[in-house]
């Protein structure tokens, strides 16, 4: 992970892709979302879905776990390297979530970041904070997924 100072808007960073299953969405859908088109093919094919397809809350609990991985391979990277790895701070939250079209099972997401803005913190000087717009986009390129994210970023040292 880079420092506040090391970052510029228009920075994009791919996190990975997540394929959805039949089976994963179902599992996810028994759990966490049991709405019919979330549970069955037969349940998808008899709503203006027309199939199986995957609870919104899935996607984001996948893009989640996207940037997760991400973050633990840079600081692996970082500690193979020799340096001190530079972990983020925690996230003050994030808008504008939206679920732009549905996810089927057997579509790929990959998820990614475009830094959009980066601001100082007014209350915690040894901390900036960075806006990107974080989204997912299917196999045929189709944006399915987005969100407008916040999270602190450590600054260098003094």
């Amino acid at each position: 992970m880079p420092y506040f100072e090391d970052m510029k808007v228009g920075d994009i960073r791919e996190f990975g892709a997540y394929t959805f299953t039949a089976e994963n969405i179902i599992r996810f859908a028994k759990k966490y979302d049991p709405q019919p088109f979330h549970l069955s093919e037969e349940g998808g094919e008899n709503s203006l879905f027309g199939g199986l397809c995957a609870s919104g809350w899935h996607t984001g609990a996948a893009c989640m776990r996207m940037i997760v991985d991400f973050n633990k391979q840079q600081i692996q990277e970082a500690i193979a390297r020799g340096e001190k790895p530079i972990a983020s701070g925690p996230s003050p939250g994030f808008k504008n979530l939206k679920w732009l079209k549905p996810v089927y099972a057997g579509d790929t997401i990959t998820y990614t970041s475009e830094l959009v803005e980066l601001r100082e913190s007014a209350t915690r000087p040894q901390w900036g904070i960075m806006f990107a717009k974080i989204y997912g986009v299917n196999q045929k390129g189709e944006r399915v997924y987005e969100f407008d994210s916040s999270a602190f970023m450590p600054r260098k040292p003094k």
